[in-house]
């Protein structure tokens, strides 16, 4: 006797209703994190900031920085250079021209969820 089994489905494939839900599903989602919006933010308005002015300027652990920008990195939202100052390693990040993109297509979203809100 054959047992099936449930597929479960997908929570990104289900239906979604229309209207303001579909502004939110277009949501730059890696840009959308706290900690990632603020290093993205904080880059855009510099052309280069050092690993320890992003951890003062966010107020964050060394590990959590390293993570999250390591995940943008990937992403190739920023670019990371590695050199030495003196005898200390001192590491950079800069806006690529894709996270500068990603930013803007998140601002764009979330500037239509603010007026959504306000018609309602």
């Amino acid at each position: 006797m054959a047992v099936e089994k449930k597929q479960r489905s997908d929570p990104a494939q289900a239906p979604r209703p229309a209207g303001r839900s579909r502004l939110v599903q277009g949501l730059e989602r890696l840009v959308h994190e706290r900690t990632r919006l603020g290093i993205v933010s904080s880059l855009a308005v510099a052309d280069s900031l050092s690993f320890a002015e992003l951890k003062a300027t966010l107020g964050i652990s060394d590990g959590n920085l390293s993570s999250h920008a390591r995940k943008l990195e990937d992403a190739g939202y920023i670019a990371c250079e590695k050199q030495f100052s003196g005898r200390k390693p001192l590491t950079t990040y800069k806006l690529t021209t894709d996270g500068r993109k990603a930013l803007a297509r998140y601002l764009t979203h979330m500037e239509a969820l603010i007026e959504a809100t306000r018609e309602s």
